[in-house]
């Protein structure tokens, strides 16, 4: 599936098709578009014993950063704020085993999973 960049909806298709990917392989999911004042992150889901914090990232144009490379270091930050708030929320903060994917789309449609792609 190739995405349009004028399609206003591309994002959404993009965090649909992850979540159909990231199903295939597995995981299970918990919540998408999860927000709170901190932030949002695009999909949470569950692998095995690991709650799975997801950023999906589509880009159609490639000329200043590939998907993955556009979840900059202030991006990754946030993502991980939202994270501890959404353990905090559901009390999961000293249970649950954490990772941070980013599932990245390029020019040809089809999904990058990268598995702990960062950290706290």
């Amino acid at each position: 599936m190739f995405f349009a960049s004028s399609d206003k909806n591309s994002g959404a298709d993009a965090e649909a098709k992850a979540e159909v990917f990231l199903v295939k392989q597995g995981l299970v999911k918990r919540e998408r578009n999860y927000r709170c004042k901190l932030g949002e992150i695009d999909l949470i889901m569950q692998h095995k014993d690991t709650l799975v914090f997801v950023e999906v990232r589509l880009r159609s144009h490639q000329g200043f950063a590939n998907a993955a490379e556009s979840v900059t270091i202030r991006k990754q930050q946030k993502i991980i704020n939202t994270a501890q708030y959404y353990l905090q929320q559901h009390q999961l903060t000293d249970k649950a085993n954490c990772r941070f994917d980013v599932v990245a789309f390029g020019n040809n449609g089809e999904p990058d999973w990268i598995k702990d792609a960062f950290s706290v």
